[in-house]
């Protein structure tokens, strides 16, 4: 079964769970129940059952006490992630949407988009960069401006 494929099966929470791991992991140089549970704002009780979910599924290696660590399934799916969000919040910006509006949509929306729609999207990202995009892009706007 191909990553992308492994991605579409995991849950919105499972995936929050891995993003906050990696941010924390990269802010703090570790990640650990406490701040995990402050970050999202749940019980560090919550966090143990869904870190030996995410253990078991070979995402973290996690210890009682002790960090938790991605591991290379894990890191290579937070990557994943942020580019996921990353091309949303690309686009939706690119088509006028406020950059705070942006963030928090392309948050909400790249755990609910298929894997072949975020392909076809990174797709059109690439296209609007070439000269005929960039014409388009520039037409959108322009209607834009007159339908307002």
């Amino acid at each position: 079964m191909g990553e992308t494929e492994r991605v579409a099966r995991l849950n919105t929470t499972e995936e929050t769970y891995l993003e906050t791991i990696d941010e924390l992991t990269k802010k703090l140089g570790y990640a650990v129940v406490t701040d995990i549970a402050k970050e999202l704002d749940v019980k560090s009780p919550s966090v143990t059952s869904m870190l030996k979910k995410l253990d078991s599924l070979g995402f973290v290696k996690y210890t009682p006490y002790r960090n938790v660590i991605l591991t290379q399934k894990g890191n290579d799916l937070a990557v994943f992630l942020k580019k996921r969000e990353s091309s949303l919040q690309t686009f939706l910006t690119l088509l006028g949407v406020d950059e705070a509006i942006a963030e928090e949509d392309a948050c909400a929306m790249e755990h609910i988009l298929c894997s072949p729609t975020l392909q076809k999207l990174s797709s059109f990202l690439e296209f609007i960069q070439t000269p005929q995009g960039i014409r388009m892009l520039e037409s959108f706007r322009s209607y834009e401006k007159i339908e307002k």
